[in-house]
């Protein structure tokens, strides 16, 4: 394998098809239940091994120190977990928008978990990749993984799910939500009754965290309400990015157009399988 190339490797979005808060733990984390999908919309990575051990972020975030960025955090958290004495040059090319509730951060992380282990070939498990996820975010499992999943816990307990693939319009209003500025609130709905989930009952479940943004960002629940009249829509995630579903990809470039001035937006298709892993494939193969 040439380890000076540099090879790319796909970081989807993701969406919550439903988010439900069932309870919190006396750490502070949520127990939750929802149904994770992938998008065939991606930022990329472009990752080249060294032999110095440093892990260089060519390409950095504006307002994030690198030291911070999750991308570095899972690269530095792979290499001592394994003792591994190579390094990674890393270059991103953002194309998720940040505080959207896309996952773009987590789906970064878990990617470079995954395609150092090939790189470097330190030949851990999809399951213990997982478990080192966990540590850089409750969303990295999924990622690492890699299928569609109705996901309990915190979000690491997964279920293959095999949720319909529609067309989606994902949305975004001129705003970005902390995460955390929602799983703090005093007022979020904490208490929705656990289900016995079935593929074919996801339209009837809701997001708990989007009763408390429309609240709070009139941004979001304007944006909303406009989208409601034309698809059905809900928010992903803790937002602030709504998804809107369209059995074509017509129907949703359409209403696309019709979006009010300043809206960032995008569409996708639903993907119960991560392109990722068929590139991680491919690199073995070289």
């Amino acid at each position: 394998m040439n380890t000076k190339a540099f090879f790319s490797f796909s970081a989807p979005a993701k969406l919550n098809l439903f988010l439900h808060i069932v309870g919190q733990l006396d750490n502070g984390y949520h127990q939750l239940e929802t149904v994770f999908q992938f998008l065939d919309h991606s930022d990329t990575l472009f990752i080249r091994v060294n032999d110095k051990k440093h892990i260089n972020l060519l390409t950095p975030i504006a307002g994030v120190n690198n030291d911070d960025n999750l991308i570095v955090k899972a690269a530095r958290l792979l290499q001592s977990h394994t003792q591994c004495q190579q390094g990674a040059d890393i270059k991103l090319e953002k194309i998720l928008p940040m505080g959207g509730g896309l996952g773009g951060g987590s789906s970064n992380a878990a990617t470079i978990l995954l395609a150092l282990n090939a790189l470097w070939q330190t030949k851990l498990s999809t399951a213990e990749l997982a478990e080192l996820g966990i540590k850089l975010g409750a969303d990295v499992p999924i990622f690492v993984h890699g299928f569609a999943a109705f996901a309990q816990g915190i979000g690491e307990q997964l279920t293959p799910a095999s949720p319909k693939a529609y067309w989606y319009l994902v949305s975004k209003p001129d705003c970005s939500i902390s995460t955390q500025s929602v799983f703090t609130a005093a007022d979020l709905t904490r208490d929705t009754a656990t289900i016995r989930y079935s593929d074919a009952d996801i339209e009837n479940y809701h997001n708990d965290c989007q009763t408390w943004v429309i609240k709070h960002y009139p941004e979001v629940a304007k944006l909303l309400s406009w989208l409601i009249e034309y698809a059905p829509s809900q928010m992903t995630g803790t937002g602030a990015c709504i998804f809107s579903r369209f059995s074509s990809e017509k129907e949703a470039r359409f209403v696309q157009s019709q979006l009010p001035k300043g809206i960032e937006s995008f569409v996708a298709k639903g993907l119960n399988q991560s392109p990722l892993h068929a590139e991680i494939m491919a690199i073995k193969g070289h």
